[in-house]
């Protein structure tokens, strides 16, 4: 089951799309040789998930996503917190609108889930590509 949450207000296109990104989801784990299972997104203020950060992963700084897998062999679950706060500033910075910035923080959570990383300029340029893929499938 695909869950959404908001600590603060629910996105528009989440609102609006639900469905749409719910299958769209289903179809990106499927090319990647995954059910999913139980994700939950929890949407919320960059003080939000900076706690999140320093509680869990005892990291002092702010991020505009974290994912927490609890995935098995074959389903994708999790649950993944996005700053929206953070998604505005992004969409701003590189140029983009915000539905399409948001679209590409939801599916980046779910690369993470399917074990991609982004820690090093390969991992990340990696990434990119696989997210830049899943938005086509949109």
């Amino acid at each position: 089951m695909i869950e959404f949450e908001s600590k603060t207000a629910m996105p528009r296109l989440i609102e609006e799309e639900r469905e749409r990104i719910k299958e769209w989801i289903r179809r990106v784990a499927a090319t990647y040789g995954y059910r999913t299972g139980d994700i939950h997104y929890i949407f919320c203020t960059d003080e939000q998930l900076l706690t999140v950060n320093q509680q869990f992963l005892h990291h002092d700084y702010y991020t505009d996503v974290i994912t927490f897998d609890y995935s098995t062999s074959v389903r994708l679950s999790g649950d993944i917190f996005i700053s929206l706060e953070m998604v505005s500033n992004n969409a701003r910075e590189l140029g983009c609108s915000e539905d399409d910035e948001l679209r590409r923080i939801l599916i980046h959570g779910i690369l993470h889930l399917t074990g991609q990383g982004d820690k090093t300029p390969e991992t990340k340029a990696e990434m990119t590509r696989k997210e830049n893929e899943a938005l086509a499938m949109y």
